[in-house]
């Protein structure tokens, strides 16, 4: 019952099928809560992420055993182009950020990594994945206290919210500090479990929908419609989760004990993500991404081949065509998917601080201060800059800023100070 193909590190076994069916449960909780805070539909992101997880082993030659699905990154820009421009020209912006993956991967493939992190050093990529986190900070706390993400209105009593929220929160973190083995790899799926328990009790979830939804149905694609706004505003958003790129390969490249940075090379596999995430855009699901949860997996059970992604993905694809499954997905009440986000906002916005303490750079130093500082404060600030019918504010105006910050500014030249000391002239005090 084994064929191994070892030109493309494939060895497909029968239990290879149970085990990508596990791995598609790691990364369920994930793959689904984005569709569900964005206003997208959770089959097509299932089915997008199965395709292209699939496209993503064509390109990298199936060597690398890696689940493609939701990005959390894309989650605040989505929120405010849903709103802005509808689902139709957001995916067009989305569209576009793949885009931007697959001509990053032709820098990469001709003039090397090198150029990248000149032009998106740690100081530009850090702020920006922070203001990503904290601008939608008070989405999160509205949610999770039974109101709409913009405040407006109250959709669950602010008693019942909170205890649903906090449950939900608890759970997640108790799930994360003391869960071991796949139990610690499923925190999200957890919380949102003992979130949708009290609320049943709670009276909160109606089932009506799910009985009448039927078994089988295609998922509800949509095609995206040209938008030059939403193309200019997601592009540099796509910056960050483009740079994160190349940590997720070193990750799952240090559990597997091979170098698939250049074997397939990063150039490869950067492709493949912006395949992936173009693909998904044309049918209405959110942009795809290498998932952490699945690398932990698969340095948990060992499970390198890649086949078994393969499988993976294929779970995913039928599950999308399970009608009832969305639908039940959709019951779940506001205030279970705030007490969520209150965990997740704030930890995507601590791995972009992580990003700058890792690099190693004095955040005091006059130029890295102006930097770091107009990225959080234009991108939290609400500032914005009109051109015609082009209007750039929030992640997309701090994305474009830092990067030009980052290349137009001079070096700080040190002067000596009173005591003859070499300082910079433009140094804040101690």
């Amino acid at each position: 019952m084994e064929q191994d193909v070892s030109s493309t590190g494939y060895n497909f076994r029968i239990k290879d099928g149970l085990l990508g069916a596990q791995m598609l449960f790691v990364a369920f909780g994930a793959l689904v809560l984005v569709p569900l805070l964005t206003g997208l539909n959770p089959n097509v992101a299932l089915f997008t992420a199965g395709c292209g997880t699939l496209l993503f082993q064509v390109i990298t030659k199936g060597r690398v055993p890696v689940f493609l699905a939701s990005s959390f990154a894309f989650i605040a820009p989505i929120i405010y182009g849903v709103q802005t421009w509808g689902i139709a020209g957001t995916m067009c912006g989305l569209a576009a950020a793949g885009v931007f993956y697959m001509l990053l991967s032709l820098v990469v493939k001709f003039r090397g990594s090198q150029v990248v992190s000149r032009i998106f050093p740690p100081i530009v990529t850090g702020p920006v994945i922070m203001v990503i986190g904290l601008i939608l900070a008070p989405v999160a706390v509205h949610m999770a206290m039974g109101r709409t993400g913009d405040g407006g209105a109250v959709l669950v009593p602010e008693s019942q919210a909170a205890i649903i929220s906090m449950a939900a929160l608890a759970t997640t973190m108790a799930a994360t500090l003391l869960g071991k083995g796949m139990i610690r790899l499923v925190p999200i799926l957890f919380g949102v479990i003992a979130g949708y328990l009290i609320s049943i009790f709670y009276g909160l979830v109606d089932f009506q929908a799910v009985v009448a939804a039927p078994w089988l149905r295609i998922p509800d694609f949509v095609l995206p419609e040209w938008n030059s706004a939403a193309v200019i505003y997601m592009i540099p958003v796509a910056i960050a989760p483009a740079i994160e790129h190349f940590g997720d390969v070193l990750a799952i490249s240090s559990v597997t004990g091979k170098n698939y940075l250049k074997d397939p090379g990063v150039h490869r596999t950067l492709m493949g993500d912006g395949v992936a995430t173009s693909l998904a855009s044309f049918l209405g699901g959110p942009p795809n991404t290498t998932y952490s949860e699945v690398t932990g997996a698969v340095a948990l059970t060992k499970a390198f081949n890649p086949a078994i992604m393969t499988w993976a993905a294929i779970s995913a694809i039928l599950l999308a065509f399970v009608g009832k499954v969305g639908v039940l997905l959709q019951t779940i009440p506001v205030p279970v998917m705030g007490g969520i986000m209150l965990l997740l906002f704030g930890a995507i916005m601590v791995v972009g601080l992580n990003t700058l303490v890792r690099a190693g750079q004095d955040l005091l130093e006059a130029r890295n201060l102006i930097i770091v500082a107009l990225i959080i404060v234009f991108g939290i600030g609400g500032m914005s800059f009109t051109f015609g019918s082009v209007t750039l504010s929030g992640i997309g105006l701090a994305g474009i800023l830092g990067v030009v910050l980052n290349l137009v500014l001079p070096k700080g030249r040190p002067v000596r100070n009173e005591d003859g000391e070499l300082t910079d002239p433009l140094s804040v005090p101690e």
